[in-house]
């Protein structure tokens, strides 16, 4: 779009300022990304991340792949990286947060800081789920002979935003004591189960989870009945993060917020719909069910729960004899800010319209809140009670699982 590089003052009281219209602008993080050459996949999601292109990245030292849902883009950032076999990637240390899921291979991970030279090495597996601490030195190697895959979440967009400049992200002398204290147990697995402290949910405290796939999950019910579910809290970081599985032949309801959260699938297969909340409770029955998005996907499948700036419902469904795991990836977003200042309202007739009652909630320290989309809209919440939803839920869910000699067990007291 061609513009005058002259500053034009408006002619009168009638006119205004500026433009008036204008293309978004390239962030920092999005100008580093592309200056990485490699690629950058954009979506609502992807049934496999493993079928994602890679290609060389100098500054790592093996082969990436950027991914970068919608909804995610100036939260938190996402990337794909091949380890060569018998090899390993280049050292780095950089000013923000990282975590990593393994999706193939085995290997090991060296940490340390420049006052110490002391290395603290731990390893890893198809499964394994660790993080790296703030601003830590570390490197990646990996076990055998066949090319490892591991998958990471940061927080670099919001950090290389604010700062604009690489060379201070990745070249800074800082040791984060209070993230990385060099103890021979930095990295031993904790597996007790305590509330975490703002929410009263299922958290662990540990900078290692050996193997998120078939780790132990308490109950927690908040999805569906007999959902499982555990926060992870690794190295004091920001970045938030779950595991959470469902049972086998049942299905989550569908509930509202703002977008941050990305779903990755760790067992199973399923599928996510996705839709803006002004499109209603029923958009199939009302005849808007092809603006409906739907992703499916199979380990290590994503999915970006509420895109497009969020408010969007969003439900995910199992569709395989194992129950559906998942792990949930907010990057450095409270999961609770995720719905402050929303105000809900859902389209429908005036005797079937729902108002979230968080208009009136804002961000004043130690005002109560609500655990918004774990309560249903009759009560002021952002949930869609099973008897509520749209019939070709159920329908398509059931037909689904026939499909694959499965029974349903959606039972008829749930609809009720």
């Amino acid at each position: 779009m061609a513009r005058d590089t002259r500053w034009q003052e408006p002619k009168d009281e009638n006119t205004k300022a500026g433009y008036g219209r204008f293309l978004r602008p390239k962030t920092p993080y999005e100008i580093f990304m592309e200056e990485q050459e490699i690629p950058i996949y954009r979506g609502i999601g992807v049934r496999r991340v493993q079928d994602l292109p890679l290609k060389p990245w100098k500054r790592i030292g093996g082969n990436g792949t950027f991914i970068q849902l919608f909804g995610t883009e100036d939260l938190w950032g996402c990337y794909l990286v091949e380890v060569p076999g018998s090899g390993a990637l280049e050292r780095e240390r950089h000013v923000y947060e990282e975590i990593y899921l393994v999706v193939e291979g085995r290997g090991t991970t060296e940490v340390w800081v420049d006052e110490n030279r002391k290395k603290i090495t731990f390893e890893w597996q198809r499964g394994s789920l660790f993080s790296i601490p703030l601003n830590a030195w570390h490197r990646i190697i990996n076990a055998t002979s066949s090319s490892a895959l591991l998958l990471a979440g940061t927080t670099a967009p919001p950090i290389l935003n604010l700062i604009a400049d690489p060379r201070f992200v990745f070249n800074c002398p800082y040791h984060f004591e209070d993230r990385f204290n060099l103890a021979d147990d930095y990295y031993r697995y904790n597996d007790v189960v305590e509330p975490d402290p703002v929410r009263g949910l299922a958290m662990r405290r540990t900078n290692i989870i050996p193997d998120i796939i078939n780790c132990n999950l308490p109950l927690d019910n908040r999805r569906s009945p007999g959902t499982r579910r555990i926060e992870p809290h690794m190295t004091g970081n920001k970045f938030y993060l779950f595991v959470e599985e469902h049972e086998t032949g049942r299905y989550t309801k569908a509930h509202a917020h703002k977008s941050a959260a990305v779903l990755i699938c760790l067992r199973g297969k399923g599928y996510t719909y996705t839709w803006p909340y002004t499109l209603g409770i029923t958009p199939w029955k009302d005849g808007i069910g092809g603006e409906v998005k739907r992703q499916d996907y199979e380990p290590v499948g994503m999915v970006s729960a509420a895109p497009m700036g969020g408010n969007w419902f969003h439900q995910h469904f199992g569709v395989s004899r194992e129950p559906l795991r998942l792990t949930g990836w907010f990057g450095p977003v409270a999961p609770w800010s995720l719905f402050q200042d929303l105000a809900l309202q859902v389209a429908g007739p005036p005797t079937t319209r729902y108002r979230g009652n968080l208009a009136a909630q804002n961000r004043r320290t130690g005002e109560e809140l609500i655990d918004f989309t774990g309560i249903d809209l009759k009560d002021g919440g952002s949930a869609i009670p099973y008897r509520e939803e749209d019939p070709f839920i159920r329908q398509e869910f059931e037909a689904a699982l026939r499909r694959e000699g499965i029974a349903s067990r959606m039972d008829e007291s749930f609809f009720r």
